[in-house]
């Protein structure tokens, strides 16, 4: 597809991973409207990149109605790309999991991708055509000790990404996920600042031009998924 003049909801876009992926589509020419949860940095980043925002919990079903409200108002009901990168992980000993914990991360992870996609499905089908990329994980495939939580979230976005894309191919939507291995980013960091990463692992960068590459590609053809490992991950 053209980036040039595309129309595309980004969640989690305020940092990491979704603010650099903002920035790469907006510099393209695309028109990127970015969600979080903290309006005053959401609002500071996009007035620094020139995209637009609004402060939006996914987890949160009337949020995310109001997120199409606005971009509705932005976009005049159209809409090219949804891109779900808003995520959250708890990490903890099996023993000691609680349920609020699953219900928060799911409620991120795996709800709010599927609210978000319940309201984009229609406008594609209408246009005749779309895109939904899933921001998921390496631990999608493979889990680890004491990410039951996190990758089990993970696993549940792999299996909706799946089911997405065999039901909306014949709508010419194209569903795609991309899994990044560890990246270096306020993901984790109880302060919520970004981290500088080493040289021997990953930055934002490589995720947020693998995505771009997937949606630049021509509409004949499309990426059903794909993994972005550290070269080196050992420090």
């Amino acid at each position: 597809m053209k980036l040039s003049g595309a129309h595309i909801i980004l969640t989690g876009g305020s940092s990491g991973i979704g603010k650099e992926t903002a920035r790469l589509l907006t510099e393209a020419g695309a028109k990127v409207l970015i969600t979080g949860t903290d309006e005053q940095k959401l609002k500071r980043v996009a007035d620094e990149i020139g995209c637009f925002q609004v402060r939006a919990d996914v987890s949160s079903q009337v949020d995310v109605m109001q997120t199409f409200e606005k971009a509705n108002e932005i976009f005049g009901k159209k809409l090219d790309v949804l891109i779900n990168n808003a995520g959250i992980g708890e990490f903890d000993a099996v023993e000691h999991s609680v349920y609020d914990s699953f219900q928060r991360v799911f409620g991120v992870n795996v709800f709010g991708p599927a609210m978000m996609a319940r309201q984009a499905v229609p406008i594609f089908k209408r246009q005749g055509h779309g895109a939904i990329i899933n921001v998921a994980s390496t631990s999608s495939s493979k889990g680890f000790g004491y990410g039951s939580v996190y990758a089990s979230s993970k696993f549940a976005l792999r299996g909706l990404t799946q089911s997405w894309l065999d039901e909306l191919r014949e709508f010419n939507i194209r569903v795609m996920q991309i899994n990044p291995s560890e990246v270096y980013t306020a993901f984790g960091n109880p302060e919520r600042v970004e981290r500088v990463p080493p040289p021997d692992k990953l930055s934002p960068y490589e995720v947020a031009s693998t995505i771009k590459t997937m949606l630049q590609m021509d509409d004949r053809g499309f990426i059903p998924e794909v993994s972005v490992w550290a070269t080196n991950p050992i420090s």
